[in-house]
């Protein structure tokens, strides 16, 4: 081995603690680039990376095979655009029941309607991929579509009007990108859950050479129409609106994964750039020695810069594996909210990010290296044992004048006569020492300390935003048509019964009623639903963000895209229209909400003579505090019941979406935050080894070890303070740009009380985390300085 050699390898593993920090530092900021690039990689056209890797359907049509034959349906593959095709499948419209060990529903309550297909796990389209469990072994078992399964793997479904009454069990979940059914069965399951005298649906999927637009697969849908007999095709279903969904949810994800990775990338530039030339400073007095012994400078800086590589290339490398395994349960959760995307990170993130992490060592450590290996020898030797001041005036070649005056002089006199213990005093005059890597660091833990509150304010604002469009299931108690009214069919609810119902029981607070209409908005061509409200909703939950909730009738609230779509206002008025008629009305409020809706007071639609579709009708109710909601239901059931409703609890519904975006910031910040407190923690460990000497002479003259721990705690007590007091403003402002950001994307505003929700009981801890952050920093160094034996630490160099 060379001289040189011998030198990196001594280097390194001489300052063992100081090569670790760096390992340690290097794998936090890498594993965090990793993660916030390989996210917003995801986050990049995720649909249509799934729907070429699972060669996804632009067409699902199921056919009635009574009113075409085989052949007939077979030639649909040759219809003009068609380029690939696949079918056909058994597929079956049933409504079974939950099985007997089921909990959640109770055990044989009606399931939703679904559709079943007869199919294998792989095929020429649309491949499915299983997401838990696995795939049907045979008959006796069914795959449902992840992210719409009733039930859950393990449980059983029955179907007690067919034949024989057979029984399936839930076995897996599998993804689909062109959502072609709601569950997979065994093509030899299928005659057991025919009903008799029907025959099931023949399911064809398709691909064409045109389909990018709505416009497109409705020709093609008309193409496959024409190529059969009449009514022959009984449903088509269009990947376009979970495409247009699917890419809508991805745009909402970049405004913050983007935020993250810009400031971990910076704090990780600035942390490791800290870490190296602070190690490769420390070491001038030894580039003394080594010159002495005929080392040229060039050589100097190539031993230095070989000694920051080398923990820094064990801290890429870890950093590397450590971003690929945590992007698995991340990634995870982000491919389930964006309905396809990656699910690894690719190999060019992983070389990016490495070869930037690796040039930012290199750039750090070459400067400071290059700069001791110019000075002379002796000036290098003298470093060691001047103070910091004296040793910038050696590296600059410049006379050594200890203890000269000047600002940063100044200010430690000042602080020295502070009223604390002396202790304490000398800790909050350290960072004036190296006021440059001071800086730095709190630099780095202003970045985390903005990226906690911008985690903390968008997990808020979430929260709220998530309660706004659920405001429908916000209320305590729910009376609609159960699911199962089939048994008793309902034509029309008598609402004023209802509502007598409800007023009577003891423990109710309030009550409203929506229900969808017919009626239209003029110009608007049926694109927008119009719902009537009866009672006072005012306490539902509806969040506006501009003007606000009708007081009465002649006004509506309308939802976001309604004012895009409509090009209206705030305070505009439209007409809404039905059996012939129609009144104006003004637009009071911009309620929050994805769908295209008008919410209007039952009262405004009296002129017009609409009958509300009472079939759909359903009562929220909110309860005096105390009330037991689920014996209010339970009561209130018995009295609805005769009525053709039922009662029953409600509850907000978990979102992946707001799931998955709060996985990744909650994730993203604690890597910020680790990274952090690494940088705190090697700027005062090195401050602390520049200075054991004079450590040292301070344990002679008395000072104890919980004094010492006192010392280099208050050494980042200031820093801390100030990092929180400027960190905290910069995650607010980040917070105010991002979350807009992230409702415009999603085709929504943002309620303003949405966006104010940093309160003082929320901005004070806040800010107090960036001192938190910096002691739990120096609090390993503290302890080491404590232990440090008062001979060993004069005899130190």
């Amino acid at each position: 081995m060379s001289a040189l050699g011998k030198v990196v390898r001594a280097g390194v593993g001489r300052r063992r603690v100081q090569t670790l920090v760096m390992v340690l530092t290097t794998m936090a900021a890498v594993t965090a680039c990793i993660l916030a690039t390989g996210l917003l990689v995801a986050s990049q056209g995720p649909y249509q990376r799934s729907f070429a890797d699972q060669h996804g359907a632009h067409l699902n049509v199921l056919y009635d095979p009574t009113k075409a034959s085989p052949a007939q349906l077979a030639a649909t593959a040759h219809a003009p655009g068609v380029t690939a095709s696949a079918g056909p499948y058994p597929a079956l419209s049933v409504q079974p029941r939950a099985g007997a060990d089921v909990r959640i529903p109770p055990p044989g309550s009606p399931l939703p309607p679904m559709t079943l297909v007869g199919r294998t796990e792989d095929g020429p389209m649309d491949g499915l991929r299983i997401t838990m469990g696995r795939w049907v072994a045979g008959p006796g078992e069914v795959v449902f579509l992840d992210g719409h399964s009733p039930l859950a793997v393990g449980d059983s479904l029955q179907f007690p009007d067919l034949p024989g009454h057979p029984t399936l069990k839930v076995v897996g979940l599998a993804a689909s990108v062109s959502w072609s059914a709601d569950g997979w069965i065994a093509p030899e399951q299928v005659a057991a859950l025919t009903a008799p005298g029907t025959k099931p649906a023949a399911q064809y999927l398709y691909r064409f050479a045109h389909a990018d637009t709505d416009t497109e697969v409705e020709a093609d849908r008309a193409a496959l129409a024409a190529a059969v007999p009449g009514g022959a095709l009984a449903k088509a279903t269009s990947y376009r609106p979970a495409q247009a969904e699917a890419n809508r949810t991805a745009a909402t994800f970049v405004p913050f994964v983007t935020a993250f990775g810009v400031l971990g990338l910076a704090m990780s530039v600035l942390i490791i750039g800290v870490v190296v030339s602070g190690a490769v400073s420390a070491a001038t007095r030894r580039i003394g020695i080594l010159k002495s012994l005929g080392f040229t400078p060039a050589q100097v800086a190539r031993a230095y810069v070989g000694q920051a590589l080398i923990p820094a290339g064990v801290g890429t490398a870890l950093g590397v594996l450590g971003g690929n395994l945590l992007s698995v349960p991340v990634l995870g959760v982000a491919h389930k909210a964006l309905r396809g995307g990656l699910l690894g990170i690719p190999l060019w993130v992983d070389v990016v990010v490495s070869a930037v992490a690796l040039a930012a060592v290199t750039g750090t450590a070459l400067v400071p290296a290059l700069r001791a290996g110019r000075l002379r020898t002796v000036e290098a030797l003298a470093v060691g044992r001047t103070t910091p001041g004296a040793r910038r005036a050696a590296a600059r070649g410049g006379p050594v004048r200890a203890g000269a005056p000047g600002p940063i002089a100044g200010l430690q006199h000042l602080i020295g006569r502070l009223p604390v213990p002396r202790a304490l005093s000398l800790g909050l005059a350290t960072p004036l020492t190296r006021p440059a890597r001071s800086a730095t660091t709190a630099a780095a833990v202003v970045l985390g300390t903005a990226g906690v509150a911008l985690c903390v304010g968008l997990t808020l604002s979430l929260g709220a935003f998530q309660d706004g469009l659920q405001a429908e299931r916000s209320s305590k108690v729910v009376v609609q048509i159960p699911i199962e009214s089939s048994t008793t069919a309902v034509d029309h609810v008598d609402e004023a019964a209802v509502a007598k119902a409800i007023t009577t029981r003891p423990g109710t607070r309030a009550w409203y009623s929506s229900a969808p209409t017919p009626v239209a908005v003029a110009g608007n061509t049926g694109r927008s639903a119009v719902i009537a409200f009866t009672g006072d909703a005012s306490w539902s939950g509806y969040q506006m963000i501009s003007g606000r909730w009708f007081q009465g009738p002649g006004e509506v609230v309308v939802a976001t895209s309604f004012l895009r779509t409509n090009q209206v206002r705030v305070g505009d008025t439209v007409t809404l229209t039905d059996n012939g008629r129609s009144i104006p009305v003004r637009i009071s409020g911009e309620v929050l909400t994805t769908n295209d809706l008008v919410f209007v007071d039952r009262a405004t639609l009296a002129p017009l003579g609409t009958a509300v579709q009472t079939d759909a009708v359903g009562f929220h109710i909110d309860l005096t505090p105390g009330t037991d909601a689920k014996a209010y239901a339970d009561g209130l059931d018995d009295a609805v019941r005769p009525l053709g409703l039922s009662a029953e609890t409600g509850g907000q519904q978990i979102n992946i979406v707001m799931l998955a975006m709060n996985t990744l910031a909650g994730t993203l910040t604690l890597l910020l935050a680790v990274v952090a407190g690494l940088g705190v923690l090697n700027t005062v460990l090195l401050d602390t080894r520049e200075r054991v000497h004079d450590l040292g002479v301070l344990k002679a003259l008395g000072m104890s070890p919980r004094q010492t721990v006192g010392m280099v705690v208050t050494s980042v007590c200031g820093s801390g303070l100030v990092a929180g007091l400027i960190g905290v403003p910069i995650g607010i402002v980040l917070h105010h740009q991002v979350m807009p950001a992230m409702a415009r994307a999603a085709g929504v505003g943002v309620p303003e009380a949405d966006l104010t929700v940093f309160d003082p009981s929320v901005v004070g801890p806040l800010i107090l985390g960036g001192l938190v952050l910096a002691l739990l920093g120096a609090l390993l160094p503290a302890t080491w300085a404590a232990r440090t034996r008062t001979a060993t630490a004069l005899r130190t160099e």
